[in-house]
């Protein structure tokens, strides 16, 4: 059995993708319904839930819990796995079981990997014909058969787009003439999607919406700001990165190292086992001036592996700026690499830019005395609280 995390308390396949971002030019706030709605983030190394509610108005927190999946696929925990349906549905299934979850209706997230994000230009065109010539212009940079995505998009409205393209008001936005439309493409691929809702159909649960797992991120983290922010997302197997304006992703990049590095790279050379080297990891972080021979190799590993995901996402991030003539001046931290010891100081020192820990449960309301547990696991459950208050809004509205 997996390892899980569960905390409860009592208080007195065909669904358009992009409606995130629709909404967000449109918000709709949750106003009547009671009815639980549960967020499940389905990573590469865990499984997160987090089941919210409407308290007269106010998106109230019922649940949360966590599952490491490497045991379920014949590794350790914190290791990255490929599950087929029936292990996701068994992990799942014992997760709603420990976290107390009772909610059937859920937003689901699919892995960035199985996923193209891409601002592309089309002509400016009126709506109808555009909804005509967006999908033919879009299939240019799916990189596999039409056949095997699930393709939606949106188009940015003309005073965003103005916005984006440097106008400094709303005014000297509404003055300026467009000749391009940008539109926001997004592509899921189909195996991935039968595949998750074969697992929810076997868990006995029933997915309102599947989601990239990035817009969720953006939604419980980012607040609507002109100022562009950048994510970095440091999960398991990857570390993901993104440029977010307005609420949109205007370029990502994918590192192709992960928290999971470290517990191998530990592993190696301290000669203890995977598990082993996982806890030590936990317990340890990147802590310099460290006196414990455990701790300083752990921070030693540590150490080599954020170096090279950070130089790596300060090259993006620089190439960013340029190509976009932005400025970025806050990196937020999510995934559960962000949670470890030390992490934001070292990044803080790598990229020499601000640095916010994810906080998405501040969306929620929850007891006083959880608070400082909530801040300190947030990062993890970014994607899980955003999947969450997009069903309950859903569900309300």
């Amino acid at each position: 059995m997996g390892r899980v995390q569960a905390f409860t308390y009592v208080d007195s396949m065909d669904i358009p993708f992009l409606d995130q971002a629709k909404q967000y030019f449109n918000k709709t706030i949750a106003t009547s319904q009671e009815t639980s709605v549960l967020g499940v983030d389905i990573g590469s190394s865990s499984i997160k839930v987090v089941q919210t509610r409407n308290n007269k108005g106010v998106p109230t927190l019922d649940t949360y819990g966590e599952i490491a999946l490497g045991t379920y696929g014949g590794t350790e925990v914190g290791q990255a796995t490929n599950l087929p349906p029936e292990k996701l549905a068994e992990a799942l299934k014992v997760l709603i079981t420990e976290a107390s979850v009772t909610s059937k209706l859920c937003g689901v997230s699919v892995p960035f990997a199985s996923s193209l994000v891409k601002l592309i230009e089309v002509p400016a065109l009126p709506d109808d014909k555009l909804r005509t010539v967006v999908p033919i212009e879009a299939r240019k940079y799916i990189p596999v058969p039409i056949n095997e995505v699930q393709l939606d998009y949106f188009i940015i409205p003309e005073t965003e787009q103005k916005l984006f393209m440097g106008a400094n008001s709303a005014e000297e936005a509404e003055a300026t003439q467009l000749t391009k439309r940008m539109a926001l493409v997004v592509a899921m691929h189909a195996e991935t999607l039968r595949k998750h809702a074969r697992a929810f159909e076997l868990a006995g649960l029933n997915p309102g919406f599947f989601e990239i797992e990035a817009f969720s991120n953006i939604r419980s983290t980012v607040s609507r700001s002109l100022a562009p922010v950048a994510i970095i997302d440091l999960g398991a197997a990857t570390s993901k990165l993104y440029l977010v304006e307005l609420g949109i992703i205007l370029a990502s990049h994918v590192v192709p190292t992960g928290s999971q590095d470290i517990t191998k790279s530990l592993a190696a050379s301290s000669h203890v086992s995977l598990a082993k080297a996982e806890e030590l990891k936990r317990q340890a972080g990147i802590l310099s001036g460290v006196k414990n021979d455990d701790a300083a190799r752990v921070s030693h590993a540590a150490t080599l592996t954020m170096e090279k995901i950070f130089a790596e996402s300060r090259r993006a991030l620089l190439g960013f700026q340029k190509k976009y003539n932005k400025v970025i001046t806050k990196v937020i931290l999510t995934g559960g690499g962000a949670t470890l010891k030390g992490v934001p100081e070292f990044a803080r020192q790598q990229l020499e830019l601000e640095i916010e820990m994810a906080n998405p449960f501040a969306l929620l309301q929850a007891p006083a005395f959880m608070e400082e547990t909530l801040r300190q696991v947030g990062p993890e459950f970014s994607t899980a609280v955003g999947l969450a208050v997009r069903q309950l809004n859903e569900h309300s509205s």
